[in-house]
């Protein structure tokens, strides 16, 4: 308490609270709930850093204003010196509140010159929407569409609002398919999403626990995810997803997945050189890795026929698709081979990764820091891992201390974990400590990353 209290004194506090609601998306509930867990100020910016945006800067000005005049109004010095971060942290609050409301119009304004220009737009719409795997859809999509069509699909994490304006904005209007990825925090979100773009065709790449903290019920995630079927005539449904098929309405929906329609998809293989299968008599190769990418991939396909693609082209298509940045992506470094999924940070991503993982013939690590936002399912979520690991007999799995990892601890023990268990205090010093805990020819799967809100 005394150290907690100590470290909102250091000099760079008001960056830090900045940064605090940077990476909360200024999200105020989530702003407070990150604040008051932290015990060291100092800590804060682990992971990432304060990125001096326009509003980032105004904020920063806004804070140390609030700290001069905490000092001036306040007539005891040292009264003044213990209060000032604390009207910090709660005053800042005002001036972002201020920058929202001035916010308002400009952004009305903004996304209804978005709405028009998709209006306008003669290109299909296909929208994808989900609680894992949009990215990788979404790259998936626009690799093989590409070989026939022009495609445009928004970079990063353009899923909001604004980000997809971002993304029309830069559109010159004779893109043959526009594709979009939706973002799902809240209920509501997927449709003001589909009022922005009206999309012709969707996709649910699947459904899981993932961001149940803010949703607190998985009932929840589903309706939201599913407002995309109010917009859509059919949507494409990731069979492998459980939640996500057993919430369609049958009626409207087209499944696709490993283990959906097995007289179409065969002889399905896949190992660290990437993944081949049979599907509607035609072979297809990719460097993508696991067997869960056979659901993307048939859905990619489908779509490419109905929007005329030569099967030439497809197989050419799918043949350049290969595992994206963070998830899933093997590098190989003095003979250990990397496998980076820090960017899979939800139970299914999880799964596949030591299901993969389980049928590779080599030593092999695993290393997490766990999952965050599982919300009531922390504890079930967690020790599913660690007993998913003991049956696949991993030989090393690597935990980096936090709230989380000690059920995964509970899991593999319960289990009857044969392999070897190593602690790290912090994910850089387990990522560092690579070179010498392995030898050549072993694999090291990196799952997740762990945001500094969370540690």
């Amino acid at each position: 308490m005394i150290k907690r209290f100590i470290s909102r004194f250091n000099i760079y506090y008001p960056q830090n609270i900045i940064y605090m609601l940077q990476a909360s998306e200024y999200n105020i509930h989530d702003y407070f709930s990150w604040y008051f867990k932290v015990s060291d100020f100092k800590k804060v910016q682990v992971r990432k850093k304060f990125k001096k945006t326009t509003k980032g800067m105004v904020l920063l000005v806004c804070a140390w204003i609030i700290i001069v005049l905490s000092l001036v109004v306040i007539d005891n010095l040292i009264l003044a010196l213990v209060l000032a971060p604390y009207i910090l942290a709660y005053g800042i609050v005002i001036p972002l509140l201020v920058i929202k409301i001035l916010q308002i119009p400009v952004e009305r304004y903004i996304l209804d010159k978005t709405k028009k220009k998709i209006k306008r737009h003669k290109g299909f719409k296909i929208a994808i929407a989900g609680s894992f795997g949009k990215t990788t859809m979404r790259e998936i999509l626009k690799t093989v569409l590409s070989e026939g069509k022009k495609v445009a699909s928004a970079k990063d994490s353009y899923n909001t609002p604004l980000g997809i304006s971002k993304f029309v904005g830069g559109l010159s209007g004779d893109e043959d398919v526009l594709i979009f990825e939706l973002g799902e925090y809240y209920p509501g979100d997927i449709s003001q999403l589909c009022d922005i773009i009206n999309p012709d065709m969707g996709i649910i790449a699947g459904i899981n626990e993932a961001h149940l903290e803010r949703f607190k019920t998985i009932d929840s995630t589903v309706k939201t995810i599913y407002e995309l079927g109010e917009y859509v005539d059919s949507i494409y449904v990731n069979g492998d997803s459980k939640l996500a098929l057993d919430s369609a309405r049958k009626s409207d929906i087209i499944y696709c997945g490993s283990g959906i329609g097995t007289d179409l998809v065969l002889n399905t293989k896949t190992n660290l050189d990437g993944l081949s299968f049979k599907f509607k008599d035609n072979n297809f190769r990719s460097k993508l890795l696991g067997i869960h990418q056979v659901g993307p991939l048939v859905c990619a396909i489908d779509i490419a026929f109905k929007l005329g693609l030569s099967i030439e082209q497809i197989q050419k298509g799918v043949s350049k698709t290969k595992p994206f940045s963070h998830r899933l992506e093997p590098k190989e470094s003095d003979g250990v081979v990397i496998i980076d999924d820090s960017y899979n940070g939800n139970p299914d991503g999880a799964r596949v990764s030591i299901e993969f993982l389980k049928n590779i013939k080599a030593r092999r690590f695993y290393i997490t820091p766990g999952l965050v936002e599982m919300g009531s399912k922390t504890k079930e979520v967690h020790r599913e891992i660690g007993k998913m690991l003991s049956l696949a007999g991993i030989e090393r799995v690597v935990l980096i201390k936090n709230s989380v990892t000690g059920y995964i601890e509970e899991g593999l023990k319960e289990n009857d974990f044969k392999g070897e268990l190593i602690w790290f205090n912090f994910a850089p010093d387990a990522y560092n400590s690579i070179s010498s805990i392995t030898i050549s020819g072993d694999v090291v799967l990196l799952q997740n990353d762990w945001p500094d809100q969370y540690i």
